[in-house]
């Protein structure tokens, strides 16, 4: 019998997200509760987007909740390595033999012929999709294209009728028309592989048993099972588990909902307490009970128990169950410590000292001055926000664009904040202490503080775009129409900076 092996796979292309942690809790559980192992795996083929800060935010943020794995980017194991941006000999290996098998073809559309494609099957309302035009092309009109050097990706060929009809561990018999499963490109024009075709390759390479991830991946299992088909590989058992959700059972996102990992732990969460609360995700202990350790959701853990309703993060009920946490599994002096830890962490105090100062006279203005640096919300609301020169809409817009602006830096440093602020500034044709006025009532509740551009840097990304959106709530929030107009002038702002940039 194989040996159960389940993996996560997550993309350092961001914030570690609760979602991820989710995820892996219940594949790691999955694993150990059947003797088996529990892998690590970093998705790094989008090389764009993907960042080495964002995978050691990604292993921080899954150790400080104490899920561990048995091999991984950092500890090596067996089947390494565990990058994979370091396993292109394998995936070029791999993709020869499923273009010698013409189970897959190089295709040579421009993207300008893709649009059109794509526009003319929306407006006639049909599938959309790739039409396999490459797949005309004779033997002799590909070679003489790839001599030529003209750009192309490889695609794989679908079966043209007919369902893909498989078993997922929870949900049962699932069927899918092929019709409506696009010839997906397993390699991109820069050589390197899609997510698709590098998880099914690296999957049966690193002998995964069990593949338990999120529902939004049902639709591309059909695509995941040809390929195995295709190479003659035995298919790994799936388990599609249910989203996360918010409050109003949308799919959980950042734009309603905190989802950083890193957020939950600068806010002072107890790592025991979320890991306890993504375990109660659609799933429950047999006895019933609500709190509960890691390992004894282990020892009790039951993939059938998982209910398949869309499981609601429901930040309230954490902080109940947080507070259950604090009260009954600490003593006074281990929350003591516990919160001198948290608080006064020896790299951020020393970043804010030099801060406080400049405007303190006596020890006892300390605390009024530095309380924002170790608090959640503020307590504001929009009488704060009044200002001479701008209108509730104007502080709104502002801030939105600051929380875009900030949520595209690659780093996080004083220097890049303040680059981003006079960028956006200089774009807006706003004065600097103007539009930074609504981002020092965002970040520290009051109209002036110390230095708001540092603030932010000590504070970080994830309780600062929590405290902006915040903001925005209190000023009123943000419609649909207002969104759709702000994202417009946002991009238009970006495209007029980079032409800027151009000519300058």
């Amino acid at each position: 019998m194989q040996k159960v092996r389940t993996r996560i796979a997550p993309s350092p292309t961001g914030d570690p997200h609760v979602g991820t942690a989710y995820i892996a809790l219940f594949n790691r559980c999955f694993a150990q509760q059947h003797g088996g192992e529990f892998i690590l795996r970093i998705e790094d083929t989008d090389q764009v987007r993907s960042s080495a800060k964002s995978e050691q935010d990604i292993l921080n943020a899954l150790k400080w909740l104490g899920l561990s794995w048995s091999e991984g980017p950092d500890i090596g194991g067996e089947f390494a390595p565990y990058r994979q941006s370091e396993r292109s000999a394998l995936y070029s290996a791999e993709i020869l033999k499923l273009l010698e098998s013409q189970h897959a073809f190089r295709c040579f559309c421009t993207a300008e012929r893709l649009q059109d494609l794509r526009v003319k099957q929306m407006g006639e309302k049909s599938t959309i999709g790739y039409d396999g035009h490459c797949l005309q092309l004779s033997a002799e009109e590909v070679a003489n294209k790839i001599s030529r050097g003209e750009e192309h990706v490889i695609r794989m060929r679908i079966p043209e009728a007919g369902d893909c009809v498989f078993n997922d561990l929870l949900r049962g018999e699932i069927r899918i028309a092929w019709q409506q499963i696009d010839m997906q490109i397993l390699i991109k024009s820069d050589g390197l592989p899609t997510y698709h075709f590098a998880n099914v390759v690296d999957d049966h390479h690193m002998r995964i048993s069990h593949v338990i991830r999120g529902e939004e991946w049902i639709n591309s299992t059909p695509k995941h099972l040809l390929l195995y088909q295709y190479f003659g590989w035995e298919p790994p058992v799936y388990c599609h588990m249910p989203l996360l959700r918010n409050t109003d059972k949308s799919k959980l996102s950042k734009r309603k909902n905190p989802t950083s990992i890193g957020y939950y732990r600068d806010m002072g969460y107890l790592p025991e307490a979320v890991v306890n609360y993504l375990g109660m995700m659609g799933w429950t202990m047999p006895d019933g009970q609500e709190k509960f350790t890691l390992k004894e959701m282990t020892a009790s853990f039951d993939l059938s128990r998982v209910s398949l309703g869309g499981p609601v993060f429901d930040v309230t009920k954490l902080d109940w169950l947080n507070g259950k946490y604090i009260r009954e599994n600490l003593n006074d002096e281990q929350f003591a410590n516990l919160f001198a830890e948290w608080a006064f962490k020896p790299e951020k105090v020393a970043r804010i000292i030099p801060l406080l100062k400049e405007r303190v006279e006596r020890f006892t203005d300390v605390a009024p001055l530095a309380a924002f640096f170790f608090a959640g919300l503020p307590e504001i609301d929009a009488t704060r926000f009044e200002h001479k020169k701008l209108s509730q809409e104007d502080s709104r817009k502002i801030l939105q664009f600051i929380l875009w602006q900030l949520e595209q830096l690659r780093g996080f440093d004083r220097d890049d904040i303040e680059a981003a602020c006079l960028g956006l500034a200089e774009t807006l044709n706003t004065k600097i202490r103007d539009l930074l006025f609504p981002l020092f009532v965002a970040i520290s509740g009051k109209s002036t503080s110390t230095s708001v551009i540092d603030s932010i840097s000590i504070l970080g990304l994830d309780i600062t775009r929590a405290r902006i959106r915040y903001a925005i709530s209190v000023l009123g929030g943000i419609s649909n129409k207002e969104a759709k107009a702000f994202e417009k002038e946002f991009r238009e702002l970006g495209q007029a900076s980079d032409k800027q940039l151009t000519n300058d």
